[in-house]
């Protein structure tokens, strides 16, 4: 018999499409990625973006305080072993995530922990093929993927992730460590200027670090960075290593001339990588409609419909300007919601 409903992923997205799911008594079938080290390496493991991060400060319903009681009644026993002590400073993203996970499964979503390498929606049921070369059919499919962010590839800005190197200043700029601290943002388009003009909210200085003369963001978004007092550009730079200890994390950048100068070094406690993100849709491509930056297409106005009837999409997979853990759980339950509709009204 195949699945009423299959979902591929393992962020807020997918979670809340599970819970929401469950609870609609579909009995989702969650995909939640494979535990390897190409995927570690990608960023792709279970659990999605937000398990890279530490503190969660701006996720409704979870403020700073001590919730390791909580944790201990809420989670399953075998999974809060594994998990890292809790900082008593309010949740963690991994801990919020395997606080969604396990929510998912108290509604009796059952999980498998392996990726979907490649989807036939030109029959019905939909076929997946998973890693671990099962095939899998199910009546409607919800792609909760997620994007990662890019980074530089430098050993040095992986040894900090977390310890001072973020790629959402949105999500990270306010924590202590940053408040009244110089900081630097890498990128030179729209993104990199919205960045260094949120940090420059709590930054003593943000330097924006630009391999080029002048910046590719619009005029408008350049103006704004030129304009602002705390925002200093340093023009043909790239950077060539992220500085610091075991102790402090991120203590400076090391700059690399790209116009024959001499290397400089600033000293910062925060890298703000600006450079992007890639959505996780290649596995996708030519299955269903994606955007020129290779997201998944909503087709519908206020609806998670993709270019295939049946076939739903929620979270950053199919947003490229929110990309924030509370837009992404929305639309999770936007696309159950959708899912749940869609099967009634076909009368499966």
């Amino acid at each position: 018999m195949p699945e009423k409903v299959i979902i591929i992923g393992s962020g807020p997205a997918a979670w809340t499409a599970a819970i929401y799911a469950a609870r609609a008594a579909l009995k989702p079938l969650v995909f939640e990625g494979a535990i390897t080290e190409e995927n570690r390496l990608a960023g792709t493991l279970p659990l999605g973006q937000l398990s890279l991060t530490t503190e969660v400060e701006n996720y409704p319903g979870f403020p700073a305080g001590d919730l390791t009681a909580y944790l201990d009644s809420a989670i399953a026993p075998d999974r809060r072993r594994m998990m890292a002590p809790h900082n008593k400073e309010g949740a963690t993203g991994p801990e919020l995530m395997d606080l969604m996970r396990q929510q998912a499964v108290n509604f009796e979503t059952r999980i498998i922990t392996e990726d979907i390498v490649d989807v036939d929606f030109s029959v019905r049921p939909f076929r997946l093929s998973a890693s671990d070369g099962q095939t899998h059919e199910s009546r409607a499919v919800i792609v909760a993927t997620g994007a990662r962010a890019n980074y530089l590839g430098l050993p040095s800005e992986q040894a900090y992730k977390n310890r001072g190197v973020s790629a959402c200043a949105v999500c990270d700029g306010a924590l202590p460590r940053f408040r009244n601290k110089p900081l630097a943002v890498v990128g030179g388009g729209d993104s990199a200027v919205e960045e260094a003009d949120y940090l420059s909210k709590f930054a003593s200085t943000v330097y924006m670090i630009h391999r080029r003369h002048e910046l590719r963001a619009s005029k408008i978004m350049a103006k704004r960075a030129l304009d602002n007092p705390k925002i200093e550009v340093l023009w043909n730079r790239a950077l060539a290593e992220v500085l610091g200890d075991d102790k402090q994390g991120v203590t400076g950048v090391r700059l690399q001339s790209t116009a024959g100068e001499p290397e400089l070094v600033k000293d910062v406690t925060g890298v703000f990588l600006a450079i992007g993100h890639t959505p996780n849709a290649a596995f996708l491509k030519g299955k269903l409609a994606l955007t020129e930056k290779n997201y998944i297409r909503w087709t519908t106005p206020a609806r998670t419909y993709t270019s295939v009837e049946g076939v739903f999409a929620a979270g950053d997979v199919a947003d490229d300007y929110y990309r924030q853990a509370i837009t992404a759980a929305g639309s999770g339950c936007m696309a159950a919601l959708d899912a749940e509709r869609w099967l009634a009204a076909k009368g499966l």
